[in-house]
């Protein structure tokens, strides 16, 4: 049982680490994806390099993994308030041509991440977006002011 109470004191504790690092810092992984690899090769060493002499106590480890898992899948699936706490929401950068310097302090986003990415969609103008949004799994999305006609035109700098 001392092994089940363990395993899941750390699994929450990295599971909030990563929640308050922010959603960059692992844009490949998952915070779970991440939480799995962390934990299932420490949970078994022990096991394998025979300091615990019990290959029992490393299935226990990984089953309590994956039962938290699966909890914590069903969790998040079933109450949108959990959802809330455990995963995050999209943040916005760009308003309308506009940087939103709080939101990317909050999320410690550069203005130079935003321009590449601008780049990449074949932006070169700030003025030129509409939305530039962090997604919960790291990545930005730009979506481009839609073209008039005849609208105002802003001089602004070119980026890059």
């Amino acid at each position: 049982m001392e092994t089940v109470i363990r395993i899941i004191i750390i699994y929450m504790f990295i599971l909030l680490g990563l929640r308050l690092m922010g959603k960059r810092e692992f844009s490949q992984l998952s915070p779970l994806e991440l939480v799995n690899l962390l934990l299932i090769p420490e949970i078994v060493s022990q096991s394998i390099v025979r300091e615990d002499f019990s290959l029992i106590n490393g299935l226990i480890g990984i089953s309590t993994i994956f039962a938290l898992v699966f909890f914590n899948s069903a969790l998040v699936h079933r109450s949108k308030r959990y959802e809330q706490v455990i995963e995050s929401s999209p943040t916005v950068l760009v308003y309308h041509g506009q940087l939103a310097p709080d939101n990317m302090n909050a999320e410690r986003i550069m203005p130079e991440e935003v321009f590449a990415e601008m780049h990449k969609s074949g932006l070169e103008r700030l003025e030129q977006v509409a939305w530039a949004i962090l997604e919960p799994d790291g990545k930005i999305a730009i979506v481009p002011e839609q073209q008039s006609g005849g609208g105002q035109h802003h001089d602004q700098q070119l980026v890059g």
